[in-house]
């Protein structure tokens, strides 16, 4: 017999002037639980896997395209025409599309940043936070001495400023995003089901070159950065132990700023929780997620 939890199928959601891709995964009257992903990336990346096995603890699991990415509403690449603000928006547009009241958030790099700011915006929409690979403010990070600086690794990919892939060329596209997943990824890395994963994701997405483009140009908006001593619900941080972008005592000193636990997820770079961890990571959240009121 089947015991897999049920899956919605792709849902277009209104936000505004977009349409958001979301998938929910589970029964309705379960914990919602919503996973909020990083700059230029679908929701491909929360992997089915993890998302059956987080429904099938109890919880009703809602993943989404952020705009300019899989098949959300997209936008000429350089001409991103919205702003963080709108992205904060559209995570309770999905909820509201839904019909959840309320949801615990998961949020990994900017997707933590963004769930900050819905806790803080949109007050009495998030159960609790769990912030996964991000820094204190945000995915920008402070100007803290204390915290050490990104890998050279990493500084070499965002000062190269030559020409990328063909992103309508299919082959091309995929290992261009298999490389630059392996160079944010610890020792827990696994290049076939990156390439798996990649190829799901070029053919889900309405336009590659905007998703490779558009959020690291987004104009700022006048919200001002997350102030932790604003979010009143409880607070889980995972951060991978090796991570190059943000290394574990930014993950450290996050928590630190929440009073909230760190997890740290043995192996893991700067990357969405792979297969090696996710019973660590299932486990961490279903128990952070058992609570229902606000």
């Amino acid at each position: 017999m089947d015991t897999d939890p049920a899956r919605s199928g792709e849902l277009m959601l209104p936000s505004g002037d977009a349409l958001i891709c979301a998938e929910a995964f589970g029964a309705a009257g379960d914990p919602a639980v919503l996973l909020i992903g990083g700059a230029a990336s679908s929701m491909d990346y929360w992997e089915d896997g993890l998302c059956t096995r987080l429904a099938a603890a109890g919880r009703y699991v809602v993943r989404y395209d952020l705009r300019d990415t899989g098949r959300s509403t997209a936008y000429p690449a350089g001409a991103p025409a919205y702003t963080r603000r709108d992205l904060v928006a559209d995570a309770v547009a999905v909820l509201d599309g839904l019909g959840v009241r309320a949801a615990h958030l998961v949020g990994i790099s900017m997707g933590a940043d963004l769930a900050q700011r819905v806790a803080l915006g949109h007050p009495g929409r998030a159960l609790s936070l769990t912030l996964h690979s991000s820094t204190p403010n945000g995915t920008g990070g402070p100007d803290r001495p204390e915290l050490p600086p990104m890998e050279p690794r990493l500084k070499a990919v965002f000062a190269d400023e030559g020409p990328g892939p063909d992103w309508t060329d299919r082959a091309a596209a995929i290992e261009a995003m298999v490389e630059g997943e392996r160079v944010f990824a610890g020792s827990v890395f696994d290049t076939e089901r990156s390439r798996a994963t990649s190829a799901r994701v070029f053919d889900r997405t309405t336009d590659m070159a905007a998703t490779q483009t558009n959020h690291w140009i987004l104009e700022e908006d006048d919200a001002p950065d997350p102030d932790p001593a604003g979010v009143a619900v409880p607070v889980l941080v995972l951060h991978g132990t090796e991570d190059p972008m943000f290394p574990l005592p930014h993950g450290r000193a996050l928590a630190g700023e929440f009073g909230a636990r760190l997890v740290p997820l043995p192996g893991v770079g700067h990357q969405y929780p792979p297969e090696p961890v996710w019973d660590l990571v299932v486990a961490e959240i279903a128990a952070h997620t058992a609570h229902t009121e606000v």
